[in-house]
């Protein structure tokens, strides 16, 4: 009976350690195929149930302990393929942590005093101190804050027409900024060594934005035969295309008014080679038999000049105008005289 008591037991403890090795097996051979951790295996110990990985657990805890967190290289840690999703952070147990007990004291504090001082690296120099120190007076100076003085003759033209030979001469001399200048402006024409007709312009000029510029002063316009003054206001700039606009409204004694209005463009043909079309026109308010002017529309000058620039400050010309006069003005000029006439110029333009 003891024998065959004996014998089972032995086969008992046999078939035991079998199953074991077997369940061993293929948990681990489904952790190689999935990834996932190996369950826990509870085995009997007396009449209670413990469980295999214990004695693992408690020996990663004591190796966890043992281990220099501070001389780990966690920059070598790839923290992009962990996988975040399977942490639980439901399970965290907050409730045990006693963030009363944190002593937020003993956090640094900054100290201002300790900060560097700007001047503790400067060896003793300062700004307005020392061998190294600046002038009073700025030493760098904007050309918008700088006074120029400047001339530019935009048409000095010797033109040939029905009357005969004569010149034409339009420009103007300015002293100022990019801001503010003051104008001398004159447009003279001449028929055969004779003044036919004259303007002369004191103008103050300020710029109201980046393309244009607002005038006021005095006008002097004179003739063969009697000379106006005018008071005067206008502007002159750009407009959308670069068609170069200059405006201008007259006003005399008597009621007398006087619009003129010239608009140009400069078209490149080359970086030299420039066209430059042209159109001006002028009206009067009032008939001044001495000037020659009639009310109404008086005057449209329209015609192109092509010029080579040699320089951007030296530039000859050649170029036809065509002259029309309109209404009372017609009607005033002498019976030799036309309405339309054809200009032929040859000129040069020039500044500095």
């Amino acid at each position: 009976m003891n024998k065959a008591t004996m014998t089972l037991g032995i086969v008992a403890a046999l078939a035991l350690s079998l199953n074991g090795k077997v369940i061993a097996q293929d948990s681990d051979h489904q952790m190689h195929h999935t990834g996932n951790e190996v369950p826990e295996m509870p085995h009997a110990v007396g009449s209670g149930m413990i469980y295999e990985n214990s004695a693992t657990d408690t020996a990663d805890d004591a190796a966890q302990a043992a281990m220099n967190h501070e001389e780990m290289n966690h920059e070598q840690m790839n923290h992009e393929e962990m996988n975040h999703e399977q942490m639980n952070h439901e399970e965290m147990n907050h409730e045990q942590m006693n963030h009363d007990a944190m002593s937020h004291s003993d956090m640094a504090v900054m100290d201002v005093d300790a900060l560097r001082d700007p001047h503790a690296y400067s060896g003793g120099y300062e700004r307005a101190s020392g061998p190294y120190a600046l002038a009073s007076q700025r030493q760098v100076v904007l050309a918008d804050e700088a006074t120029f003085v400047g001339v530019w003759m935009d048409r000095f033209e010797f033109v040939d027409h029905g009357d005969g030979q004569g010149t034409e001469m339009e420009g103007f001399a300015w002293l100022g900024n990019s801001y503010r200048r003051l104008l001398l402006q004159t447009q003279i024409e001449t028929v055969g060594g004779e003044v036919e007709e004259g303007e002369v312009d004191l103008l103050y000029s300020r710029a109201v934005s980046p393309f244009w510029d607002i005038r006021g002063g005095l006008h002097h316009s004179f003739g063969e035969n009697a000379d106006r003054d005018w008071a005067t206001i206008g502007f002159k700039g750009l407009v959308p295309y670069w068609f170069e606009v200059d405006a201008a409204l007259h006003l005399g004694n008597k009621g007398r008014t006087a619009f003129d209005l010239e608009v140009e463009y400069e078209l490149l043909l080359t970086q030299r080679l420039v066209l430059q079309p042209r159109i001006d026109i002028k009206a009067f308010s009032q008939k001044d038999i001495e000037l020659g002017r009639g009310s109404g529309l008086s005057t449209i000058k329209a015609g192109a000049r092509l010029r080579y620039e040699f320089d951007r400050q030296f530039a000859p010309y050649l170029g036809v105008e065509r002259v029309k006069r309109f209404g009372e003005t017609a009607d005033l000029l002498p019976l030799s005289s036309s309405r339309m006439e054809t200009h032929w110029v040859l000129g040069l333009r020039f500044w500095y």
